[in-house]
């Protein structure tokens, strides 16, 4: 027979999600029932107007720099976000990667950021590996901030002994944390302490989008204080790729030129950066049915009796005694959430395609799953009976 490659690894997602080798099936489990897929609000599909404006989309060459659909979504994005330039990546790694690369302009140099940061926890240590910067990592708080006393001490002295820290990530909503939202006054203090510090301040804002309505607030006002902001347009908006990464003219000119580098340039990208145009337009707002589905959903797992995180956002996060195996058996009843940590730890994320009746199928789903044990805690119903 011919040669056939081995299968590669499963990647981590999947083996601390606790799914099988064939994670990628159908949309629906034995009967037709429709799979409520709550592992990330990335697993959404476009909706028809998001795919019929991408059909329509004018497009160009955007590494000549004429595709009139990605200057559109740059443009928009920079004046959402107060910045004066933009760039579309593909993904909010290379965002965060290409600020790092910009802010320190020599190998050596030093980003702090938080030890549960997406930049420092799922990006393979890009800015590292990649662009020769030292990650230097605080422990974040339990709402996601890092304190900023820490930051202080954690810069080093110019001395030739001393990798030189020239930049300060900070993330919102911050992902591991609980999609918990840090508050502008908090950044803005962040801002003045970089300021001091001779720092520039980026913000990892994959989820700015659920910051922003969950406070109320405008984009600008989140990022007014920071130099340079990444923001995701698939995480809750809808949308099938990319991200759009905003700051000063220069700095953009410089990250344009290094994503090229990296393998970024792309040419007829206006197809997709359409989709990303309709996501900032039309999704933005929808944002408070995933926050409203979150909390109900927290509130039902912490009905059952278990230890659930407070659900600021879109996310939710609970404990119980075997997670990989509580997402296994939900995964046979057609409900698809993650395992974080391999152990106990779960994770749920309303999104475009979940619906309150999702939500309380959801929560019943978890506690028949409790019920036949294994799992643990026994739904505190069952243990009151």
């Amino acid at each position: 027979p011919p040669h056939v490659a081995p299968r590669p690894a499963l990647c981590l997602a999947a083996m601390v999600a606790g799914y099988p080798d064939a994670v990628a099936e159908a949309a629906t489990v034995g009967g037709g029932e429709r799979v409520v897929d709550m592992r990330s609000d990335t697993v959404t599909q476009p909706t028809e107007p998001m795919r019929q404006a991408m059909a329509s989309a004018a497009v160009g060459d955007d590494v000549f720099g004429d595709d009139p659909s990605v200057q559109a979504l740059e443009a928009r994005v920079a004046a959402m976000l107060g910045k004066e330039a933009a760039v579309f990546v593909t993904s909010g790694t290379m965002g965060n990667l290409l600020a790092c690369g910009v802010h320190c302009s020599g190998r050596g140099e030093e980003v702090i950021c938080g030890k549960e940061s997406h930049t420092f926890f799922y990006e393979q240590g890009g800015a590292s590996s990649l662009m020769g910067v030292v990650l230097n990592t605080l422990p974040n708080q339990p709402d996601g901030t890092i304190d900023l006393d820490e930051v202080r001490k954690a810069v080093k002295p110019n001395d030739q002994h001393f990798a030189q820290a020239k930049l300060l990530i900070i993330e919102n909503t911050h992902n591991k944390m609980g999609g918990k939202v840090l508050p502008v006054e908090y950044i803005d203090k962040a801002s003045a302490l970089c300021k001091e510090l001779g720092l520039a301040l980026h913000i990892d804002g994959a989820r700015l989008w659920n910051a922003v309505v969950s406070l109320g607030c405008e984009p600008v006002d989140l990022v007014r204080a920071a130099d340079t902001v990444t923001v995701c347009l698939s995480k809750g908006l809808g949308a099938p790729v990319g991200s759009v990464l905003a700051g000063p003219a220069d700095f953009v000119r410089r990250a344009r030129r290094l994503r090229k580098a990296l393998g970024g340039g792309m040419r007829q990208a206006g197809i997709i950066a359409a989709a990303g145009l309709y996501a900032v337009e039309n999704n933005v707002a929808r944002l408070k049915e995933d926050h409203a589905n979150a909390q109900r959903l927290a509130q039902g797992l912490a009905d059952l009796g278990l230890h659930v995180v407070p659900a600021d956002t879109n996310m939710v996060f609970w404990d119980v005694d075997n997670a990989p195996q509580l997402v296994a058996t939900l995964q046979k009843a057609g409900v698809r959430v993650l395992c974080t940590d391999g152990k106990r730890r779960c994770r749920a994320v309303a999104n475009l395609h979940v619906s309150s009746a999702d939500i309380d199928r959801v929560i019943a789903a978890v506690e028949t799953a409790l019920t036949s044990g294994g799992h643990g805690p026994a739904p505190k119903r069952l243990r009151a009976a």
